[in-house]
């Protein structure tokens, strides 16, 4: 909010933001109970942890990270899975369904395969969950010539960046009203991730700037 303000030229500090925030009722929304989207026993193959909390990168399709979350509609669940791309975390890929199966996980990747046409090499990071540890999701990965990292059993730290992006979107829009149907909960991921998240959300880590604008300053 502070940043926000700066853009328009108020300069005003953290505290008196705060101030205003509490005096006009504006909280932060808090995190709630956590739903398990992981599901380790499996046979799959499980690869290494090549990324190793390191979810930093230098430039563009040098590290991705994907994951599963959920959103409660009155008609049940809708699934969420993501790409980020780590150098900017803007959302390179997601899909949404009613049912938590690897095809979820697969549109995913393939958009944001299609939309950034990775060199071979990219780091793909994701938890050992059946769906990217299935095969078809794993033949696309080699085709394309990713290294295939995954996190340590039950760590969600080992996948933090994802972990935050869903935070934020529970925080700023899943949360603040009630879904009544899952179409109308996945339009509105579609104009928060497109219209808000990726071209104009600030991040501290990116110097306070949007993934479009730091990917823009940086090419």
């Amino acid at each position: 909010m502070t940043e926000e303000l700066k853009e328009i030229g108020l300069n005003v500090g953290h505290r008196r933001v705060g101030r205003l925030m509490r005096q006009n009722g504006i909280s932060v929304i808090r995190t709630r109970k956590h739903k398990v989207t992981t599901d380790s026993d499996h046979k799959f193959n499980i690869a290494p942890n090549l990324l190793d909390r390191d979810f930093t990168a230098v430039r563009p399709n040098q590290k991705w990270a994907g994951d599963i979350s959920y959103v409660w509609t009155r008609e049940g669940w809708l699934y969420l899975a993501v790409i980020l791309d780590l150098h900017s975390r803007r959302v390179i890929g997601w899909a949404v369904s009613n049912r938590m199966k690897r095809d979820l996980a697969i549109r995913a990747l393939n958009m944001a395969i299609a939309f950034r046409t990775p060199p071979r090499g990219c780091i793909h990071h994701t938890d050992r969950g059946s769906q990217y540890c299935s095969h078809d999701y794993q033949k696309i990965l080699r085709q394309h010539g990713f290294k295939v990292s995954m996190s340590g059993k039950g760590n969600c730290y080992d996948n933090a960046a994802v972990e935050t992006f869903f935070k934020t979107i529970k925080a700023e829009l899943i949360w603040r009203r009630s879904w009544e149907t899952r179409r109308q909960a996945e339009m509105a991921i579609f104009e928060y991730i497109n219209g808000f998240y990726n071209p104009r959300r600030r991040h501290s880590a990116l110097g306070w700037k949007s993934p479009v604008a730091f990917e823009r300053k940086v090419a």
